[in-house]
């Protein structure tokens, strides 16, 4: 499966029909919803008519039939991800911006990816490779092909670097000269002597995984693969606060542990092959 569509304006400057707007009360609750001139956004607070935000610029305030004022901005890639429609759990931000740095992914880079799940992590590949960049992402489920496809859809309406393949990456896939591959899988192990041979040299394997039995396992394999070097694994853990004008503190949500990332660089020997 196939999808071609051309990069998004991110740097739009004012809201347009079809647009996603995040709309915050002062209670700092959050309301994501696509703008449709026809339509009207409701809540206990009121209503506001979409056309009346459309043409507005992000950061403006907008008062609802029932006199409450709501800010009206640009969802953040993160907004999107946490609250766009999901099958599996979604890839935490925290979780994303330390596999894209980890895994040095770079304008124009050629990545692979499985699974696409809820199309998190490939919105966030997508957006690091640029337009001159390419995403290949692999799923085994014809239903969370199609959620992820609307939800990439919905931040990037026109991406046309992106191709996503109903396929098992554990028996292998034809792309090659591969910069990175990006595995979510339970058992990714199985993929490891086909990225050897996929990889550039020095191309990047990153691997996120529940469980540290499974980083075991994985870690195991690309040493005994024995063109994998640079083998790291890392957790992010990350702890919000509250600054008031009367009191600083930890806030009460703190997002722990929810998985761990596995590095490793694709080379031409390993250090076991190496003479000291």
């Amino acid at each position: 499966m196939g999808v071609n569509m051309t990069l998004f304006n991110f740097a739009e400057t004012m809201f347009r029909e079809y647009d996603h707007v995040l709309m915050i009360d002062r209670k700092g609750r959050q309301y994501l919803f696509k703008l449709e001139r026809t339509e009207t956004f409701r809540s206990h607070l009121g209503g506001i008519s979409h056309s009346d935000i459309i043409g507005l610029t992000p950061g403006a305030r907008v008062i609802t039939d029932s006199g409450h004022k709501l800010l009206a901005v640009k969802p953040r890639m993160a907004d999107y991800i946490l609250q766009m429609p999901r099958i599996a759990t979604v890839s935490y931000p925290k979780d994303i911006g330390a596999i894209v740095i980890q895994g040095d992914v770079f304008p124009g880079a050629k990545i692979l990816e499985a699974g696409t799940g809820s199309g998190g992590m490939t919105i966030a590949l997508l957006r690091a490779v640029g337009i001159t960049g390419h995403v290949t992402s692999y799923d085994l489920r014809d239903d969370m092909i199609e959620l992820a496809v609307k939800n990439i859809e919905g931040i990037s309406p026109s991406v046309n670097n992106l191709t996503i393949k109903r396929g098992d990456v554990y028996e292998g896939f034809e792309e090659e000269e591969l910069d990175r591959i990006f595995l979510d899988l339970p058992e990714p192990w199985h993929v490891v002597p086909h990225a050897s041979e996929k990889l550039v040299n020095g191309g990047i394997f990153i691997s996120f995984l529940p469980t540290i039995l499974q980083v075991y396992e994985l870690a195991k394999t690309l040493r005994n693969q024995r063109t994998f070097d640079l083998i790291e694994v890392m957790e992010v853990n990350i702890r919000m606060w509250d600054v008031g004008n009367r009191s600083v503190r930890p806030s009460h949500r703190t997002i722990g542990h929810t998985g761990f990332i596995t590095t490793a660089r694709r080379c031409l020997t390993s250090h076991q092959d190496k003479t000291e």
